[in-house]
């Protein structure tokens, strides 16, 4: 397994918080997942849509920033809000999901410095992924 591989590998653990609460590890990151109380859990952290939605937002305004750096444009920040739109497709061979992305630069740049970063915007690699479709396999072990 290179260090690319291993960099990417993600531990989920039953947490005993409630039926559905987990321990998600990522290298020395610990965090918490859980179902919110409509749907049985108890809230202990993010459910599982809220975390691939945290992907996107965080690989969009990385995405951007590298960008932007590399570009030497003058943003001084970026947020990107990201929400699951539709679950189910409404029409005739629609994806059953959508995600939105709204994203807000700030700083001194001009229209064609803002088109070209929201346009980079959308070869995030998570989303391209997501976009993609990706093979998932289970394997007992």
């Amino acid at each position: 397994m290179s260090a690319l591989d291993h960099r990417n590998v993600v531990h989920v653990q039953e947490s005993g918080h409630g039926p559905y609460g987990q321990f998600v590890s990522i290298g020395q990151h610990i965090m918490g997942a859980d179902e919110p109380g409509a749907m049985g859990g108890r809230n202990t952290g993010p459910d599982p849509f809220e975390f691939v939605l945290a992907g996107i937002g965080a690989c969009t305004a990385m995405t951007i920033r590298m960008y932007a750096d590399r570009k030497k444009w003058p943003l001084d920040n970026v947020r990107v809000s990201v929400r699951h739109t539709r679950a189910g497709a409404d029409k005739a061979g629609g994806k059953p999901h959508a995600v939105e992305r709204r994203i807000v630069l700030d700083g001194a740049l001009d229209d064609e410095q803002r088109a070209a970063l929201m346009a980079i915007a959308a070869r995030c690699p998570v989303g391209l992924a997501l976009e993609a479709g990706m093979e998932i396999t289970s394997i007992a072990g």
